[in-house]
């Protein structure tokens, strides 16, 4: 039989991968999971598989069909509902991908060159782990882990493996947010060491069941559940609230504010997590069944530089400007502080600065959700993750933030109303979020009494160990993993 260069590459990671679908997940060497670094030639397609096609991967699986360098081969997701509510996407091609259940399954096949990864929270990490490890590139969505342990472990297998690893913050690779990170880093505002990442989404709340949540007819619910309990949650409806829950979600700090809180360390030039962090806020305004927090403040401090997280689920009745010239802010945005002036990014394609006098220095705009699936196939072919505008590592660095800040409020306590971390509240930028926040939720009617505001522990970081100086916290930095979905560790 004649063999193209291709295929004999393919049977080189082929035993790895078996391995791994057969063989459980044990913690494998990095060498005897390696897979060549350059599978795709010159001519040949990239052959992509989706996994979790729900709710974001569904536009995962729009950007793949539009781009003639990508052979779109499998969908893969442990609901068939999930894969059948697309059909019509695949209408008029010649070999429509087929649909696959088990994502075990679906790693073993040895033609798929790269998954993108659109499941639940708590999947992430382990599923790109499996995936770098059966030689595979990965675009997995924000945050690209669950807690602060397992970004990190996905680059080192990134780095041990050779493999390509994208965050997808699509924001990072929009032609207008780009040239406006260029004008924050360019010196024309000053020294930039406040940001702000805000979320202003309204969030209702999920009610209050009173039963196990109906599992979908043909959901397999041990793939669902993964690395997490398998028990079947309390609430209305499975899909889509899980982010509200610890188990398998992170809030709003981790599920809109990873791409604010990406653009806010982007523009500090902040390549290591901060140094202390302290968080605010809790479940106001209504009791159901989420756990997560839906208002929520949190403040991360380098030794040189602040950023101010600002989430705010409740309904916004009162414009908030923060007293800038753009705004009133809505959804998501951002606000990066020089000494000379300010830049305000309102969405994901666009930025304004101005100077303190209200003069503007400029304005940037354009940007499509295509060109950050079309950077990672770059990185795909080229081999080399420096060519990623969000790689594994600052993927990591920006999942990590909502981490902490989740981490800090679960370990802190009741407090009245109007409580303020103690250290911070002499700050500008700081006291004024603070006295927003506050007026927020007064106008929102929170009662108190029956929605506690918590206040976080203050956390002192140290960015080598990626640690705590609190041993309660830590422990919530990795989580337990389920027999058979333990996240592999490099040996």
């Amino acid at each position: 039989m004649k063999l193209s260069r291709r295929d004999f590459l393919d049977d080189a990671v082929c035993a790895a991968a078996a391995a791994l679908a057969s063989g459980g997940t044990r913690p494998a060497r990095a060498d005897e999971a390696a897979a060549p670094k350059a599978r795709v030639g010159p001519g040949d397609k990239i052959r992509v598989a989706v996994i979790g096609v729900n709710g974001q991967g569904g536009a995962h699986l729009a950007e793949y069909l539009k781009n003639p360098d990508v052979d779109l081969v499998a969908v893969c997701d442990c609901d068939p509902a999930a894969y059948k509510k697309h059909l019509d996407k695949f209408k008029g091609l010649k070999t429509p991908p087929r649909y696959v259940q088990d994502v075990r399954k679906l790693l073993e096949d040895k033609a798929i060159d790269a998954v993108s990864i659109a499941t639940p929270n708590h999947w992430h990490a382990v599923m790109a782990v499996w995936a770098m490890q059966a030689g595979k590139d990965v675009y997995v969505e924000k945050p690209c882990s669950h807690n602060v342990r397992e970004g990190r472990v996905i680059t080192q297998w990134a780095r041990k493996l050779g493999r390509i690893c994208q965050m997808g913050v699509q924001s990072r690779s929009m032609s207008g947010m780009r040239k406006t990170l260029d004008f924050v880093h360019s010196g024309k505002l000053g020294k930039v060491t406040v940001a702000r990442a805000i979320c202003y989404r309204s969030r209702p709340s999920i009610g209050t069941a009173g039963a196990d949540a109906p599992i979908p007819e043909g959901l397999d619910f041990d793939l669902w559940c993964g690395p997490a309990p398998k028990v079947v949650p309390r609430r209305k409806r499975l899909h889509y609230d899980w982010h509200w829950v610890w188990e398998t979600g992170n809030g709003d700090l981790g599920n809109q504010n990873p791409h604010e809180l990406d653009k806010a360390r982007w523009g500090l030039g902040k390549q290591d997590l901060p140094r202390r962090v302290v968080s605010l806020g809790g479940r106001l305004g209504y009791v159901d069944d989420g756990t997560v927090a839906n208002s929520q403040l949190t403040f991360f401090e380098w030794d040189d530089a602040l950023l101010i997280s600002d989430v705010r689920g409740l309904p916004i009745k009162t414009p908030v400007t923060f007293g800038l010239k753009s705004g009133p802010f809505k959804g998501a945005a951002n606000v990066w502080y020089g000494t000379e002036g300010y830049a305000v990014s309102p969405g994901y394609t666009s930025g304004i600065a101005f100077d303190y006098d209200g003069k503007e220095l400029g304005r940037w705009s354009g940007g499509d959700y295509q060109a950050h699936f079309a950077n990672f196939l770059k990185a795909v072919r080229s081999r080399n993750h420096k060519d990623l505008h969000l790689d594994i590592e600052d993927g990591h660095l920006s999942s990590a933030l909502a981490h902490l800040g989740n981490a800090s409020l679960r370990t802190g306590k009741v407090v009245p109303a109007g409580t303020h971390p103690a250290k911070l509240a002499d700050d500008k930028r700081v006291a004024e979020t603070l006295t927003s926040f506050g007026e927020h939720l007064k106008e929102s009617g929170v009662d108190f009494k029956t929605t506690p505001l918590l206040l976080g522990a203050g956390l002192a970081i140290d960015p080598k160990t990626e640690l705590s100086d609190s041993a309660e916290a830590n422990k919530l930095f990795t989580r337990e993993y389920r027999k058979g979905f333990e996240l592999p560790e490099v040996q």
